[in-house]
């Protein structure tokens, strides 16, 4: 779905009264939802003001987390929410950082910030399983989620996983916990010593 088609069913904007207000015919609009035709470049950012989403959005197919940031966005702008602190969050991967991240007074927006962040995990879950083209290493993920299923709340599961995340070097060596480093450490000696 082209991402206009979902912010007007969103904001229950019928084509004609959009039309209207961009000066246009409906006809411009279905070709844009349809795809046939790229939403006119002076159009964008007066349909990025008034439905405060940015431009990239109204021309683009759009995923789940794509919808779920453009619903965050509509419920910031009805609800005004105030930012009444911030936590600090672990960006992994190449550009490893701690960022700290808002915490509104509406649980509405924190909770759909979570479903953003959820989906995302999701989606590249689902992504590595997509790429997975034999049977040993199918058995290899099934084992991964009985094994979060039944010891998600195991310490010993998450200082290993940590562990192997610093091994391959998924988190830079200044991530860890005190009471985890001394048990990396030695995970990743062992990890070394028969890795040969």
């Amino acid at each position: 779905m082209i991402g206009l088609e979902y912010i007007l069913n969103l904001y229950n904007v019928q084509h004609q009264e959009l039309a209207e207000k961009l000066g246009i015919k409906k006809q411009n609009i279905n070709l844009w939802i349809k795809g046939k035709q790229k939403v006119s470049k002076k159009h964008l950012p007066t349909l990025s003001e008034m439905f405060g989403i940015e431009e990239e959005y109204f021309q683009k197919e759009i995923d789940e987390i794509d919808k779920l940031v453009i619903q965050k966005e509509k419920l910031k702008r009805e609800l005004k929410p105030e930012i009444i602190g911030y936590d600090m969050q672990l960006i992994i991967g190449e550009n490893a950082d701690i960022v700290q991240k808002p915490i509104y007074n509406t649980d509405i927006i924190n909770d759909i910030e979570f479903e953003i962040e959820k989906t995302k995990v999701i989606e590249d879950m689902r992504s590595v399983i997509s790429h997975v083209d034999d049977d040993f290493n199918l058995k290899i993920i099934e084992q991964i989620a009985l094994l979060l299923q039944e010891n998600g709340d195991d310490t010993m599961f998450w200082y290993t996983i940590d562990a192997i995340s610093h091994y391959y070097d998924v988190l830079p060596d200044w991530v860890s916990e005190p009471g985890q480093e001394e048990f990396v450490e030695e995970f990743i000696e062992l990890a070394k010593k028969y890795d040969k």
